[in-house]
């Protein structure tokens, strides 16, 4: 196990009815909080009322900006940082799922560095002054944006993903409201499943030995999303299985499953880039790309992947025969992601065959055309993303 520090600031107030709370928990925070949001479907069922109603209640004043669009956009960032600092505000209040909050954490740096400019921070993985507050009611449990440090932007002009990693992106709190997500479109809850599996799985195959104890709490939180997510996409009202959910997608990606050991976190960015040529909903990117990118690399640490179809799948122990029992425990997540309702094939995304040559190219290569591999496990050059790509289309 390597050394590692873990930092969790993020305070979790989670069940039935704490969304009409909010205004209690803010109102030690600051007076006056920008709510930021995505669709109108806040403002139709009411949720918007209910959460400035309960701010007011409080004393906390608010201005709202909605119009966030899965993988949120720049340059709506930029307008909001505007409002937030023309109104005087002191805290960006997120309600919504991982692209309303990647959002906000976004008008939040920007308002602690009003110098810099946001999208080459992102791009270049510049260090800033820090951001201000964020808090979150969360409508959708998928990205973990809710307690991660990490805040992922698309700017639609370049067609350009990045992510951005500090601590200070944490929220202080959030609100976690399992009945909020009963309306969710079942293909949007099956995309979040492969989300959070995917978090875990870029954590999870490492080279670094002797984590066991991370390794048995990162497979016991997906064989939890495996047992339930089915349910939640059978029946989006089911709240028990939901609360399984919630909590193993915020498990997924605050980290305490990555300590301790590199991680890889290839699979994302093979996928950031289908999500800004060809707007691939990140979660069924995911599902695709992943068994691909398992099939290419396993042979670097075959008993990562052989624990992964035995202990996660549920594959038979066959000591015997590492390579096929590794290929079932890949064609069983296929499955389960079928079963969920996600496509196996990138094709079915929308993505073009034609580009992925350059695709790959972009990829693993930094602006000034130096090669930029992807991952830990396995480097991932040129022609391996082009052979993964490739293998999922």
């Amino acid at each position: 196990m390597l050394n590692f520090e873990f930092y969790s600031p993020t305070r979790l107030i989670f069940g039935k009815g704490t969304a009409d709370q909010i205004g209690a928990h803010i109102a030690p925070l600051a007076k006056k909080v920008l709510v930021h949001y995505g669709s109108d479907r806040i403002e139709k069922n009411g949720l918007l009322a209910r959460i400035t109603d309960s701010l007011a209640a409080a004393g906390v004043s608010s201005v709202a900006l909605g119009g966030v669009r899965p993988n949120p956009d720049v340059e709506l960032v930029r307008q909001g940082v505007e409002l937030a600092r023309r109104e005087g505000v002191e805290l960006v209040l997120c309600v919504g799922g991982g692209s309303v909050i990647d959002s906000g954490k976004g008008i939040a740096l920007g308002l602690k560095n009003p110098d810099a400019d946001l999208w080459e921070v992102y791009e270049k993985n510049l260090d800033t002054a820090g951001a201000y507050p964020v808090a979150c009611v969360l409508t959708f449990p998928a990205a973990g944006s809710e307690s991660s440090n990490s805040t992922v932007l698309s700017n639609y002009q370049l067609q350009k993903k990045c992510g951005y990693n500090r601590e200070y992106n944490r929220p202080l709190l959030a609100v976690i409201d399992p009945t909020l997500f009963e309306s969710i479109p079942k293909f949007q809850i099956a995309a979040g499943v492969a989300d959070m599996m995917s978090h875990i799985f870029e954590r999870y195959f490492s080279n670094t030995e002797h984590t066991e104890l991370v390794d048995s709490l990162a497979e016991a939180t997906l064989r939890t999303l495996i047992a339930f997510g089915p349910k939640v996409v059978e029946d989006p009202t089911d709240y028990d299985a939901w609360c399984q959910i919630a909590l193993a997608g915020n498990i997924a990606h605050n980290n305490l499953l990555g300590v301790g050991r590199e991680q890889d976190w290839a699979c994302h960015r093979l996928d950031h880039e289908l999500t800004a040529r060809f707007g691939v909903t990140h979660g069924a990117g995911l599902a695709v790309l992943t068994p691909a990118w398992m099939r290419h690399v396993w042979r670097v640490n075959p008993k990562r992947f052989y624990d992964f179809a035995v202990r996660i799948m549920g594959e038979e122990e066959q000591p015997q025969a590492v390579a096929a029992t590794i290929e079932s425990g890949v064609s069983a997540l296929e499955t389960f992601f079928s079963r969920l309702g996600l496509p196996s094939r990138l094709s079915k995304l929308g993505v073009d065959a034609a580009q992925i040559p350059d695709i790959a190219r972009v990829v693993t290569h930094a602006p000034d055309g130096s090669d930029r591999p992807l991952g830990v496990l396995k480097k991932i050059y040129e022609a391996d993303a082009a052979a993964i790509y490739r293998r999922a289309i």
